[in-house]
């Protein structure tokens, strides 16, 4: 092992990375993951010196980790905030020293810039933001998401307070995001919510009109379709319980976090369908249960049961529920009706609470099985879970639906949104005699 990595492992140096950790107040419980993560990149990248790294070595550890399935979103995020803080403010290395020079770091401040950087009265603002999100029911995602945008708003005006910042503020951003990181028109709409909540909920003040800003251009994409034949040969080389969530995303046109959030208690086989709660846009409506989904889907229910009665057993079997509900259901994080239909293989730590249970199988792990299923059928075209919501709801169409009806399936606010699967409907051009053909 060379000298410089010895220097690393000594105890001398970890004591002064954890001193510092404690300094920017991340919690101590999590100083042990920080150095783990640091650890593991330093045995990575032996024997070549660690001072000696360069942020390609830094995005091959991390592109290894990304590329691994039993590594969740959070854990990622957490080596890469890790590593930065082991080279920009421990080693302090140039390349990451000078990284606000540079157009591309693999290793860039997560987020935008870390929470723990901003100001206090910036960090005051982000609790206010994220007590009043968790406070109306807002999924985690959406809170890590709004706070990120947040984060990465206040930064950017990191001299002024909230009460300096406004809707001008807001619309110089906006335009920074559309102009300078050139983003896409989703990314834009996703931080213009962010920052209308934070103002509007969050502060009570009301932006009033600042529709006037740079907006990002929205590419014009047909969504990829596939035909009947092509949904068959896919199926086929799926295996449970892969199978049936795939038979779930065709047959009822749930998205693929639905499908994998789905607990017992929102099945109804009597009337065959499925209770979507808390879907896209904090809605609830009814899906579809396909016939074919009844003798799987009540054997997986089974399994489920089974696992969660192991889970009680062995003093676990609490799943996660929405702060309010876990108020004011006591005892339903034991209920079995509460458990999801597909769960993780194994229990975890929850990474806010501390709580060990088993939550939901992870999406990569879906998202991989089709692509591995279309690859298998030699499907030529780009196939997700996604594709399958997609086929149904063109399928619907074809089959002579109303549009409204895909609408309300779909779980769709407008009906333009539905409109993209007529134009592939609309084939201009297929019944034109080609003059080539008649050569």
């Amino acid at each position: 092992m060379q000298k410089d990595s010895q220097v690393l492992f000594d105890a001398a140096f970890w004591q002064r990375y954890v001193d510092f950790l404690a300094s920017i107040n991340i919690d101590v419980k999590y100083h042990h993951w920080y150095k783990s993560w640091c650890q593991q990149f330093i045995q990575f990248i032996q024997p070549h010196p660690v001072m000696e790294c360069r942020p390609e070595h830094v995005s091959a550890f991390l592109s290894n980790l990304q590329d691994n399935g039993s590594i969740k979103e959070w854990q990622y995020s957490q080596a890469r905030t890790a590593l930065w803080h082991l080279f920009h403010d421990v080693l302090k290395v140039s390349w990451a020293v000078d990284q606000q020079k540079r157009t591309s770091v693999p290793i860039s401040q997560p987020s935008g810039a870390s929470p723990h950087k901003l100001s206090e009265s910036h960090q005051g603002t982000l609790r206010i933001l994220r007590s009043t999100l968790i406070g109306r029911q807002y999924a985690k995602r959406t809170v890590a998401t709004y706070t990120d945008w947040a984060t990465r708003f206040l930064a950017f005006f990191s001299v002024h307070t909230i009460d300096e910042l406004d809707a001008g503020s807001v619309k110089t951003y906006l335009t920074h995001l559309a102009e300078t990181r050139n983003v896409a028109v989703n990314t834009q709409k996703q931080a213009l919510n962010a920052l209308v909540f934070l103002f509007k909920e969050a502060f009570e003040r009301n932006l009033g009109d600042f529709s006037d800003f740079t907006r990002a251009k929205k590419p014009v994409k047909v969504p990829v379709v596939l035909s009947r034949e092509e949904v068959a040969s896919l199926l086929a080389q799926l295996s449970p319980p892969f199978l049936l969530m795939a038979h779930l995303l065709y047959g009822s046109g749930m998205r693929l976090m639905e499908v994998i959030r789905l607990r017992i208690k929102d099945v109804d086989f009597s009337l065959n369908q499925i209770l979507v709660h808390d879907g896209k846009g904090r809605k609830d409506r009814v899906a579809l249960l396909p016939e074919v989904c009844h003798e799987p889907l009540q054997k997986q229910i089974v399994e489920a049961r089974r696992i969660h009665v192991e889970d009680l057993e062995r003093g676990y079997g609490k799943v996660w529920l929405p702060t309010a509900l876990a108020k004011k259901y006591l005892n339903a994080e034991r209920d079995w009706r509460w458990q999801y239909v597909f769960p993780a293989t194994r229990l975890s730590v929850d990474p806010e609470s501390g709580i060990v249970r088993r939550h939901h199988l992870d999406e990569s792990t879906l998202q991989r099985a089709v692509k591995e299923a279309a690859r298998g059928a030699t499907l030529s075209k780009t196939v997700t879970p996604h594709t399958l919501r997609h086929s149904f709801a063109t399928h619907l169409l074809v089959s002579g639906s109303d549009i409204r009806t895909v609408q309300e399936l779909l779980g769709h606010s407008d009906v333009s949104t539905t409109m993209i699967y007529t134009h592939v409907l609309n084939r201009p051009g297929l019944t034109v005699t080609r003059p080539i053909d008649k050569i």
